[in-house]
């Protein structure tokens, strides 16, 4: 058996397992550990347990001391030279107009190694600033991207609700997170109320979403129909975490009722009869009736035929009528003999036609 102690590096980092040997640890030291990329800082996190050495694949690290005096100044130091280095980082990305943010630099322990923490919408050629950086400091430079999500993390802050960030100070792990949650926990999809500081999906999204999933199958969907033993309707709305809903009748009106006081419509002796609706002018306001009416005269002068307009009336279709006697002998100036019909005056034919002329022999052809 082997004493195995939980150490993070960061303030709600992750937690690594190292082997305690005979040192006493409590919560909250702070220790030198060996490390893959040598001598680290870390904070115990629980006090060492004994588990089988069986349980880990690879033999685990071992802790050197508790942070003494010395490393207590050593700190310091590395303090210092980090905003020095940051300082000198900024200015360099700067005067070559980078596009990159700088988010923070880190000292080794052992002060081997100067990391530098950055983010970027894309890949960034930094070769020529490493020169810089290695040639002003001399210790070796590591440039790391990081994502949005880490940068909060790093530089910490306040949320929306008032209390320091989740993965600031006690998320470890960054969970998945989509729009799905928020849709099932009857939130507004608004990208200002549902995002943090990183412009992310907020991560408390993923705390309660399992529980409102058990909730809703006791639930029945809105739109669905309902009843308990004394009233019946559609659901129009629900609260989970109170277990009521909310109960259009036929007649319009809304009673709330829990959910469990559901029952099963075929189970009930005598089914509830439909109301007919109330009249649409008694549940609706003046004003919503007014525009309402108003919207079906519009919606009836669309649905009426056109009407011809003046300039395309067609013309009335005049028909002449034959001349009377009197107008025959008025244009004629001769009265008619007795038993004689009154001539009628010969008019061309409409249309193009010709009057038919009497027919003449044809003339010899001249040769």
């Amino acid at each position: 058996m082997i004493r195995v102690v939980a150490i993070q590096f960061n303030h709600a980092g992750k937690m690594y397992d190292f082997n305690a040997g005979d040192l006493e640890l409590q919560a909250g030291d702070r220790v030198v550990v060996d490390t893959e990329r040598g001598a680290g800082l870390g904070t115990v996190v629980a006090v060492p347990a004994e588990k089988d050495p069986a349980l880990f694949p690879n033999p685990l690290a071992m802790v050197r001391r508790l942070l003494g005096p010395d490393d207590e100044k050593t700190l310091i130091h590395h303090a210092q030279c980090e905003q020095e280095a940051r300082e000198f980082c900024l200015r360099r990305i700067k005067e070559r107009a980078m596009d990159m943010k700088l988010v923070r630099v880190e000292y080794l322990f052992d002060g081997s190694k100067a990391i530098f923490y950055f983010t970027a919408d894309g890949r960034v050629d930094f070769r020529e600033l490493v020169k810089d950086l290695a040639h002003t400091f001399h210790t070796r430079i590591e440039m790391r991207q990081i994502g949005v999500r880490d940068e909060a993390k790093m530089v910490g802050g306040l949320g929306i609700c008032g209390r320091e960030l989740c993965c600031a100070s006690f998320l470890r792990d960054f969970q998945p997170v989509s729009v799905k949650m928020a849709k099932e926990q009857n939130l507004a999809l608004n990208p200002t109320k549902i995002s943090g500081q990183c412009g992310r999906l907020l991560c408390c999204l993923d705390y309660e979403y399992e529980a409102y999933c058990e909730l809703r199958k006791n639930f029945p969907k809105c739109g669905k129909r309902a009843c308990t033993t004394s009233q019946c309707g559609v659901v129009e709305k629900m609260n989970l975490l109170t277990g009521e809903l909310a109960l259009r009748q036929g007649d319009g009106k809304l009673v709330n009722v829990h959910v469990g006081d559901l029952v099963d419509e075929s189970r009930l002796e005598t089914p509830f009869k439909e109301q007919p609706p109330v009249r649409e002018r008694e549940t609706q306001h003046p004003r919503e009736r007014k525009s309402r009416e108003q919207a079906t005269q519009q919606q009836a002068r669309k649905q009426r035929p056109p009407q011809p307009s003046p300039q395309q009336e067609p013309s009335a279709v005049v028909v002449a009528e034959p001349p009377t006697i009197s107008q025959a002998v008025a244009e004629d100036g001769k009265q008619p003999a007795e038993g004689q019909k009154p001539k009628r005056k010969k008019r061309n034919r409409r249309h193009g036609h010709r009057k038919q002329q009497d027919k003449q022999p044809d003339s010899p052809s001249q040769e």
